[in-house]
């Protein structure tokens, strides 16, 4: 298993923050934003098996998958091992949930805020959580509907008794949506069946702790510039040791985060181009296609040979958190040159493991499978720190090295709006003032008399209005 295992579950943000999607309600009281909710299912110091009748109280008021830090209760590496998958297809989770329980695995996500269980049939998933199964599930009377970059569900709002046996080994009362309809989000050959959101939330309480085991050497730690999802800032690229030479906003154009539930590196289109272009220049092979670098064709290579000597190292320069200094993650190879399982018998294809992004450059799964990454929302940080894990026979396939110094780069390297956006801003003053202008002649006539003649009425001669009727249909 990857170091994503230490990653996601050693520092494991708790939890789930509002504003991180576009979410829509039908039927609700009032304005409902997710995070859903969630608390203990029990007083603190217990954790009794789910039993039947009404959840216990407290409601579930407020989310917590998580333990105080000083409840001590959480075994970390208890809940690495409950963590399986690849990152292709995500990681998750063994959770229960209902009474009686029902097993389902939940995708760890930590791009996204919501907690959502698969709550029908469907052609991608083995099983789904059954409401009318539970004795303890409670209908909350409105469903919500979560779009994402990729992909959307539309569910019912309930409440039930979760419980994670390994590792935390306790039950919560949760708010969770059971997903109904969903489109592009349940995919092929994935083995999850609902998604456990772990972005920011203002009262967000932290599961701590680091477990020495599964990294070695420091923790570099860059500041989160904004708690909303894992937002940190990017200085600077190099491929095979040589710049990219960009304006390192063009890199946090218009927000760089750290993504667990983000398959691969996705870069900004202007970055993803130089990347594109520098990786082809410096590797060893004459030329590919186009459609490799898109993602639309594999590579292949026989059996006999593995193509990562041909391609060169990519490292990121993140700011340290002495804002003077900086650090560079190094990913070689191995991590973006990615194997496809059954391509062929005597020959094994690879695919790009970089993608453009509209929106964000994006530290996914291709990067974080490189090293022990922290989430430590209490000092406002992300950490990185080499991984024992991320090796393939026995040579590591990452780096981490530093400090080096800023003075080359820009002091904020964040743009407060979006390159593009003064554009928008220009046309949309533009767009109002024209409005502005439009109303006030409005207004203007509708004060002043205006004196008409009335002349005798020609019988053929149709009023404005009975014209729209009488000449609709021609």
């Amino acid at each position: 298993m990857g170091a994503l295992a230490g990653a996601l579950l050693l520092l494991l943000p708790p939890l789930l923050a509002p504003g991180l999607l576009r979410v829509a309600t039908a039927l609700a009281p009032g304005p409902f934003t997710l995070p859903l909710r969630v608390a203990a299912a029990a007083g603190r110091g217990s954790a009794p098996t789910p039993g039947p009748g009404p959840p216990a109280e407290p409601r579930a008021d407020g989310l917590a998958f998580a333990l105080e830090p000083s409840g001590g209760a959480a075994n970390f590496l208890a809940m690495v091992d409950n963590l399986q998958g690849d990152s292709g297809r995500g990681y998750y989770l063994e959770v229960l949930i209902g009474t009686p329980p029902q097993t389902l695995q939940i995708l760890v996500d930590t791009g996204s805020s919501n907690f959502a269980v698969a709550g029908a049939p469907h052609a991608y998933i083995d099983s789904y959580f059954d409401t009318e199964r539970s004795s303890t599930y409670r209908p909350k009377g409105f469903d919500v509907t979560v779009k994402y970059t990729q992909g959307s569900w539309t569910g019912a709002v309930g409440e039930d008794v979760v419980t994670i046996r390994k590792g935390l080994n306790s039950s919560f009362l949760v708010n969770v949506a059971t997903i109904l309809e969903s489109e592009n989000f349940f995919l092929p050959g994935i083995k999850w069946n609902g998604i456990l959101g772990l972005a920011y939330a203002a009262l967000a309480k932290v599961l701590g702790g680091v477990e020495p085991s599964l990294y070695k050497g420091d923790i570099w730690y860059t500041p989160i510039k904004e708690e909303w999802y894992y937002q940190i800032e990017i200085l600077k690229l190099e491929i095979g040791g040589q710049s990219l030479n960009l304006d390192c906003r063009e890199y946090n154009a218009d927000k760089a985060i750290v993504d667990s539930g983000t398959t691969l590196l996705r870069l900004p289109q202007k970055v993803f181009g130089a990347v594109v272009e520098a990786v082809a220049r410096t590797s060893l092979i004459p030329e590919f296609s186009a459609g490799f670098w898109t993602g639309s064709q594999l590579a292949c290579w026989t059996n006999s040979e593995t193509p990562w000597s041909y391609f060169p190292k990519i490292s990121i320069y993140l700011r340290d958190e002495n804002s003077s200094r900086s650090f560079r993650i190094t990913i070689l190879p191995q991590l973006y040159i990615q194997p496809m399982m059954g391509a062929g018998l005597n020959y094994e294809c690879y695919r790009f493991g970089i993608s453009p992004s509209t929106n964000a450059l994006v530290i996914g799964a291709t990067v974080m499978e490189g090293f022990y990454v922290v989430f430590d929302r209490a000092r406002k940080r992300v950490g990185f720190a080499a991984s024992p894990c991320a090796e393939i026979a026995g040579a590591p396939v990452s780096e981490i090295s530093g400090p080096f110094s800023t003075d080359d780069i820009a002091s904020n390297c964040v743009p407060t709006l979006p390159l593009n956006e003064p554009i928008l801003w220009i046309v949309s003053y533009t767009l109002m003032s024209v409005c502005g202008v439009v109303l006030l002649v409005l207004i203007v006539l509708l004060l002043v008399p205006f004196r008409c003649r009335h002349l005798p009425r020609d019988p053929e001669v149709v009023s404005d209005e009975s014209s729209l009727v009488r000449h609709r249909w021609k």
